[in-house]
């Protein structure tokens, strides 16, 4: 009989107990073994048993000493195998249920003669062999060994009600991954579908999606619905329902009544019924993240809605130039003059980290420094464009004039005719709506650029809501518009000058007449042309309520979103989640928007102090 191969390396390193579940896996997947050992070395087997023995203990079959001591005689000696030894006798012992005590006891004699080193080479390169086959039919059971036992196999995600009536298309976010919906998910959508809020849209909506997947062609609600039937190629796992009822054992201690507990109680039978998958809850209830936790369950939140995961890493608008950079320019910079403008074309590896219309800066003691928007960006060049210094009171808006530098960018944002979107976000004080109405009366009164302002928010309350509000829209809105109050009653003072009484009240009037307080509720199907608007405390907007307000914008108009991440109202935003944290994270580069962050308070120093310590 011919020598057999020599085990590789990756075999080798195998502990026993990996032998144990490859050659398991690889029996349930391959009926047929590699390796077959020659007929006359045992008794014929039928039934399960015997692919497994044959790939198992080839070399050890009972009744056959002579067999066992010619081939230790002439198959060379690995290493001491007490370790496959063992594996062997208690796979023999598991493999085939009608196998007798004396094949038990056989087994067990064979095993400590000096025959073993031969069976476990031809073992260890079957199940290697059998194992490679498997992954190859079948991707999506990988060999587990080791740390990584759980990475090449597909996770089955149970989905909470709250996570498919916040984003209706979760169903398609999780890539290559399977989800499985329980029954009592599917009765809480249906007691949500009534109504007009945005839950109600967004569990009809779900209901539609389910609806779509359920109807395709071919499918089978036992063997999973492709996700990727209704167009979403991304989704390449499959949609499971619970088809029937799952035995679980949940503590006494919870309810079974409550839904909660019935999705946990789903969770922790799949986790039984299939052990070598990754059971994941993903809700958007934290209490429930808790006790799946307790419990011993794997639970996420759904963070699919999240721009960014900390709100440190949002986009700031403006960026230092280092101190080298005019040392590293001397001989590539390239400069020339527009109007009152100055152009430079610089190089280098700090161009890499340019945005179009972000803002660059050069500060350095005993140097001019240098204030420039990037305007182009090609290859590795880009062009910076010098600012227009509103800190001057000769360029002053309205009487209004910028205190540091984040705020004389804000300005050439808000000034330039160019810029069609802009966000500003900072903490309490620092100049925002002053300076959005300034820029907009100037616009608007002064170079006839619009035709009036529109001004919005989100009617989020601090506290408790105190009841209805009478009068029409705008008088509706009127105790929520009283930041814009304040400012117009600065702006208006300080540009009325010695007029007398009678000279402020027109000034007062002439402004009321254009500007429009607008409620966001009636907001859509409308189009805005020539319009300068401005929604304030946008950081309460959701990523769908910003979208439906943006896009009303028409030809000629200008939209400044507004807000204080450190600030939000509604309990199911955060800063990572907040529309106004989606919007300047997508119009990052856009050559027609810009944003800034204004870091310093100009309010007062009381302010300043409590935004920072409070």
């Amino acid at each position: 009989m011919p020598l057999p191969p020599a085990p590789t390396k990756r075999a080798a390193l195998l502990s026993a107990e990996a032998y144990s579940t490859l050659a398991t896996e690889a029996s349930d997947l391959i009926p047929a073994p590699e390796v077959q050992p020659a007929p006359a070395t045992r008794p014929a087997r039928s039934g399960r048993g015997t692919p497994r023995r044959s790939v198992e203990a080839p070399a050890a079959a009972p009744g056959n000493a002579s067999a066992t001591a010619s081939t230790s005689a002439t198959a060379p000696v690995q290493a001491p195998a007490p370790q496959a030894a063992t594996a062997t006798t208690a796979r023999g012992r598991r493999g085939a249920g009608s196998q007798t005590d004396a094949d038990g006891a056989t087994i067990a004699r064979a095993a400590k003669s000096p025959a073993a080193p031969e069976p476990r080479t031809t073992e260890v390169t079957a199940v290697a062999a059998v194992a490679s086959r498997s992954e190859q039919e079948h991707p999506a059971r990988r060999r587990r060994s080791g740390p990584t036992s759980r990475s090449g196999v597909k996770r089955l995600f149970v989905l909470d009600t709250n996570v498919l009536l916040h984003d209706p298309m979760s169903l398609f976010r999780f890539e290559e991954h399977d989800i499985f919906l329980p029954m009592i998910v599917l009765e809480e959508l249906d007691g949500h579908k009534k109504g007009m809020t945005e839950v109600a849209r967004n569990g009809r909506q779900t209901s539609r999606t389910l609806d779509a997947l359920v109807a395709q062609q071919g499918g089978d609600m036992a063997q999973g619905l492709r996700l990727s039937a209704t167009g979403h190629q991304s989704a390449r796992g499959l949609l499971f329902f619970q088809t029937e009822p799952l035995d679980n054992t949940l503590p006494a201690s919870l309810p079974q009544g409550k839904a909660d507990n019935q999705i946990l109680g789903v969770v922790s039978a799949l986790r039984d019924r299939h052990p070598a998958r990754e059971v994941i809850l993903v809700s958007k209830d934290i209490n429930m993240r808790v006790k799946a936790r307790a419990l011993g369950l794997a639970a996420e939140d759904y963070e699919n809605d999240k721009t960014l995961d900390d709100g440190e890493l949002l986009y700031s608008g403006a960026l230092a130039l280092p101190q080298d950079f005019w040392t590293r320019q001397s001989k590539t910079i390239e400069s020339w003059q527009s109007g009152s403008h100055t152009f430079y074309r610089v190089s280098g590896p700090a161009v890499g980290q340019f945005h179009i219309n972000q803002f660059v800066y050069f500060e350095a003691p005993g140097e001019p420094s240098l204030y420039a928007r990037v305007t182009e960006i090609r290859d590795k060049t880009a062009v910076l464009k010098t600012l227009k210094d509103y800190t001057h009171l000769k360029n002053a808006v309205w009487g209004v004039t910028s205190r540091n530098r984040e705020q004389n960018f804000a300005m050439n944002l808000l000034m330039d005719p160019e810029i069609d979107f802009v966000t500003l976000a900072g903490t309490a004080g620092t100049g925002k709506t002053l300076m959005a109405l300034a820029s907009g009366l100037t616009q608007v009164l002064d170079d006839r650029r619009y035709t009036e302002i529109i001004m919005t928010r989100a009617t989020v309350s601090v506290g408790e809501d105190i009841g209805f509000l009478p009068g029409t829209e705008e008088e509706k809105m009127g105790p929520w518009m009283g930041a814009l109050d304040d400012n117009l009653e600065f702006l208006a003072k300080g540009d009325g000058g010695n007029a007398g009484e009678w000279g402020r009240a027109a000034t007062n009037e002439l402004i009321r007449s254009r500007i429009k307080v607008k409620s966001m509720n009636f907001m859509r199907g409308r189009t805005f042309m020539n319009k300068y608007v401005i929604i304030d405390e946008a950081q309460n907007l959701t990523p769908k309520q910003m979208k439906t307000l943006i896009t009303r914008a028409g030809p000629g108009t200008k939209i400044i979103c507004m807000g204080n991440l450190a600030q939000i109202d509604t309990p199911y935003l955060t800063e990572g989640s907040s529309g106004l944290t989606y919007a300047v994270d997508r119009f990052k580069g856009w050559p027609h928007g810009g944003h800034i962050t204004l870091a310093r308070g100009e309010r007062s120093r009381l302010a300043d102090f409590a935004s920072e310590v409070l």
